[in-house]
């Protein structure tokens, strides 16, 4: 079959990887100009996600990048620790960058996907015998199957099933990450700092030791504002961390020499239906979370279990479809959970949250049984072995 597939980033790719080993000829369709080579570190837990990483043959091109964790240490104003997680804790069996991963998985479904880059899908229509798509560059064609694998603001997911805000549903905060000289001689390490409702953090890059990465959070309500002005980003970035001690000003300042800033809410994606005919939804655009839910992991484990019941349905959407959405959604939602607490944990909203947020992490049960948490909700699910 021709299947389009929206959104080249962790899910896409991976989908395409089985897709093809399936005899289909997936096409991939991005926004962006090429592949997104930025990003933050992401990591994998658990025999379920380097299980499906190990099936697709790339596991060794990752150990070959990973950044082999990142420790997070919480200071004062003045740069004493109150709070750290190591290394080996915050990167779980396996930490890459994004960019590294989303480049990994391209490559390795590369013989037998197309791209288009630098277009969108501006409308579907559905027929009886495949889905007429028309694309912002006035391309048309006809596939028959498509998948949004576009993330939190998926693209299909609006033209399929409806308005972002009926799935979107804001956690009451916002992250902010752009780069900035490395001045501190950080290495792999991240320096955060704290007040009231705000963190804001520095840590070093990975590939370029002169450079370093601000990784900043707030609490707010929902803000009206246009995503692809980045001049009205950096202005609530500014007004957010108005008299903020520590590096705040430092880093601040740095935005003015950047256009790359990423900017979004934490959010929870809500989809009660992740099919509709011939297309379906896939990773965080059907389930997703901004930071803290396994995003990753399990955007790989779902576009597996996809393509496998597509391959197990002799091809039949009417089957496989069905089969897909009860295999991963109870497991997908429970990843999920895990985000619903990032902002809070990341900037508590008062002084004794902030205390009492350090005090619980510094001990050794506490985060033993939080880590436990979030490795069970990565292994819970039993995958077959399909016939690719």
């Amino acid at each position: 079959m021709d299947v389009l597939i929206s959104g080249a980033g962790i899910a896409g790719p991976a989908l395409a990887y089985w897709l093809g080993r399936s005899g289909h000829r997936p096409t991939i369709v991005e926004t962006a100009p090429g592949l997104r080579t930025g990003g933050q570190a992401v990591d994998f837990r658990g025999p379920l996600h380097m299980g499906v990483l190990t099936r697709m043959g790339v596991l060794d091109a990752l150990r070959a990048v990973q950044t082999r964790g990142t420790a997070m240490r919480f200071v004062d104003e003045h740069g004493a620790k109150l709070m750290e997680w190591p290394a080996g804790l915050a990167g779980g069996d396996l930490e890459v960058l994004r960019g590294d991963l989303s480049r990994i998985l391209s490559e390795a479904g590369n013989g037998h996907t197309t791209y288009l880059f630098g277009d969108r899908i501006t409308a579907l229509d559905e027929t009886a015998g495949g889905v007429d798509v028309t694309f912002a560059s006035g391309l048309r064609r006809r596939f028959d199957l498509v998948v949004g694998a576009d993330g939190v603001h998926s693209g299909v997911r609006r033209l399929a099933f409806g308005p972002e805000e009926q799935f979107v549903k804001h956690l009451g905060y916002y992250v902010a990450t752009w780069p900035v000289p490395n001045e501190w001689e950080l290495t792999r390490d991240s320096v955060l700092h704290n007040s009231p409702g705000r963190m804001i953090s520095v840590g070093g890059d990975h590939r370029d030791p002169s450079r370093a990465g601000v990784f900043a959070a707030f609490a707010s309500p929902a803000l009206r504002y246009d995503r692809r002005d980045p001049g009205a980003v950096k202005a609530i970035l500014r007004d957010r961390f108005a008299g903020m001690g520590w590096l705040a000003p430092r880093l601040l300042a740095e935005l003015d020499h950047v256009d790359d800033v990423y900017f979004d809410q934490i959010c929870r994606v809500d989809t009660p239906d992740w099919t509709r005919g011939r297309i379906a939804l896939v990773g965080d655009a059907a389930c997703g979370a901004t930071i803290g839910g396994q995003g990753n992991g399990t955007a790989i484990v779902s576009a597996y279990v996809l393509a496998g019941e597509l391959a197990a349905a002799g091809s039949d959407h009417r089957i496989a479809f069905p089969r897909y959405v009860d295999r991963i959604a109870r497991f997908a939602r429970g990843t999920q959970k895990g985000g619903d607490t990032t902002g809070r944990f990341l900037a508590p909203k008062t002084d004794r949250g902030i205390r009492a947020r350090n005090w619980f992490n510094n001990q050794n049960w506490f985060l033993t049984m939080t880590f436990k948490i979030a490795a069970d909700r990565s292994t819970n699910l039993r995958l077959p072995d399909y016939p690719f």
